[in-house]
């Protein structure tokens, strides 16, 4: 007797999901320690990802230990401090290149009258990178960049990068768009269509690379953007990462069969 394939068409293509994390899987807050993770996100996420083989991975300012404690015992691939650091799926986490710690140390310490003149003001010290918060001072933003500036003189291979109330220092020729890429060239990403949501000024990049990668940028809210898609808000996204995830799971029990 003749075998039979029996399929449903496919609604979507295999795909790699790529995430920013503040202000994208969770509402911003006043400082970064004070973000409100729903109970139930990291198992969504840890749905999704299983859906899809693991190809997800979250794209974020924050360092990668940051994440692993809002979403635990979750770990999922990485890239944090806007790249310069990165998790991969297999676990492996890239070194940082010694030089940029030292010169994110020299930022830090520049920075610190600043920090005693205005207690107000937030800074954030990375593995590599150094972000300045004024959430609760917006009227320092001048001052903040000025600093800011100040203290990147001296260092050649650092760059000034604005986001929502802050201002990150962070190494030239490192940003999310570059991990993205990187992430595209490893199992379990290698060969899917890129699909990249966030919300800010630091992840154009990201939209940028995912689309020339043949994906979509998918940014959320209002604003200039490279993105081809928006979407309205944190909910939002929480609902399509489940959705994306509910489709391949569908359409991985209606695979074809032999």
């Amino acid at each position: 007797m003749p075998q039979t394939e029996t399929t449903v068409p496919s609604s979507t293509p295999l795909l790699a999901i790529f995430t920013d994390f503040d202000g994208t899987l969770v509402e911003l807050a006043e400082t970064p320690d004070a973000v409100d993770v729903p109970e139930a996100l990291a198992h969504r996420l840890e749905q999704t990802a299983r859906e899809f083989d693991s190809a997800f991975a979250v794209l974020t300012g924050r360092e990668i230990a940051d994440i692993d404690r809002f979403l635990s015992p979750l770990q999922l691939p990485i890239a944090g401090a806007h790249g310069t650091q990165r998790r991969r799926a297999d676990g492996f986490v890239e070194p940082v290149d010694p030089s940029s710690l030292r010169d994110a140390k020299t930022i830090a310490d520049a920075l610190a009258p600043l920090l005693i003149a205005h207690p107000n003001l937030l800074l954030e010290t990375k593995q590599g990178a150094v972000a300045l918060h004024f959430r609760q001072a917006p009227e320092l933003e001048d001052t903040v960049r000025t600093a800011m500036e100040e203290a990147l003189r001296s260092i050649g291979d650092f760059s000034l990068v604005p986001g929502k109330m802050v201002l990150e220092a962070r190494p030239r020729g490192v940003s999310k768009g570059d991990a993205l890429r990187a992430f595209m060239l490893e199992e379990p990403f290698v060969g899917r269509t890129p699909i990249f949501i966030g919300d800010d000024v630091t992840d154009e990049d990201a939209f940028i690379a995912a689309q020339e990668l043949g994906g979509i940028g998918i940014k959320l809210g209002e604003g200039d953007t490279a993105a081809r898609m928006r979407i309205a808000d944190v909910a939002s996204v929480h609902a399509l990462i489940q959705g994306l995830g509910d489709i391949a799971a569908r359409d991985r029990e209606f695979a074809p069969v032999h």
